[in-house]
């Protein structure tokens, strides 16, 4: 004996519809079409995620860059100096201190130039 899709297809084009709300014209309508973005969609959130943090710690390292520049040295200097001297800061925190609190990240200009 057949049997039809029925209730399960169109939980699942209803599944695929949901997720392509916004998408413009008959990408957002259509089954077919809609299946195709959301996989493209999900390719490119997979491959973003892995990239957001090669973008994150270049701007972390521009910032860390200019204010190095600032207090007389440069990125290399100050990060082989504060390996040297044994400080034990991420790049992450160096950028934030480097906006916020510019006095440490001087002190710690002195710190890896000695």
């Amino acid at each position: 004996m057949r049997v039809k899709g029925g209730f399960t297809n169109r939980r699942r084009h209803k599944k695929v519809l949901k997720r392509a709300k916004g998408y413009y014209s008959a990408n957002s309508r259509s089954y077919i079409h809609a299946v195709e973005k959301n996989d493209r969609a999900l390719a490119y959130a997979y491959k973003h995620r892995r990239m957001k943090k090669r973008e994150f710690r270049a701007l972390w390292n521009q910032r860390i860059n200019a204010a190095a520049r600032l207090n007389g040295t440069t990125y290399s200097r100050l990060i082989g100096g504060l390996l040297k001297a044994g400080v034990e800061v991420n790049r992450k925190m160096l950028a934030e201190l480097a906006i916020s609190d510019s006095t440490a990240f001087a002190n710690l200009c002195k710190h890896a130039i000695t």
